[in-house]
């Protein structure tokens, strides 16, 4: 009698542990798969093509390119995650610059941080590098616009019910004079229901 215990014990045992066991499934990266209802890649992606859409259509590109002769330069300031979750904002601002880039119709310089980098850089060359290879100071492309904005989340919740909305506004500015050329906004709304204890 111990010994049928014993080995249902050990049979129990085993069958928790490989109840307990990981499962990974490769995922391909276009598929919307929404776990706990929070941002993910794919509201990035999409609130990231419907921005670049509604910026490569404002009137401003054509009215920079039209009075300048040139494609407007761009560079990316904050953009402000003000919602009630982790968002990857540099991920979203990617997409955007990837987007907008390949466009061909707007070009982008390197952020504050980028900038510094390369900063450095040019003076290591400065002391290091060949007269003929070397890249000299003060041949930076200003920026005409500056892209900024914010990620804002407003939820609902009863039961186990939850409505969650994101609202992202981005705005474009015009150094020179400081004039908001473009703004742009896309809203996205969640309804969370979580399944009750089943037995």
């Amino acid at each position: 009698m111990g010994h049928v215990r014993f080995f249902s014990l050990i049979l129990v045992g085993l069958l928790a542990i490989s109840g307990c066991s990981t499962k990974v499934s490769r995922l391909d990266v276009e598929e919307a798969r929404d776990l706990s209802g929070n941002w993910n890649d794919t509201d990035s992606r999409l609130v990231s093509d419907e921005l670049v859409g509604q910026m490569l259509d404002g009137a401003w590109v054509v009215n920079h390119t039209r009075s300048s002769g040139t494609r407007p330069t761009v560079i990316v300031g904050t953009v402000k995650n003000l919602s009630h979750e982790h968002i990857n904002v540099r991920t979203f601002i990617n997409d955007i610059e990837r987007a907008v880039i390949n466009s061909g119709r707007v070009q982008f310089v390197a952020s504050r941080d980028e900038r510094e980098e390369v900063r450095e850089e040019r003076k290591d060359q400065d002391i290091h590098a060949s007269e003929a290879s070397r890249k000299a100071m003060g041949r930076e492309l200003g920026a005409d616009y500056m892209l900024s904005g914010s990620i804002n989340t407003i939820i609902d919740a009863e039961g186990k019910q939850s409505v969650r909305y994101y609202q992202i506004d981005l705005t474009l500015i015009d150094l020179a004079d400081t004039r908001k050329v473009w703004l742009g906004q896309k809203k996205i709304k969640k309804l969370i229901e979580k399944a009750g204890l089943r037995f």
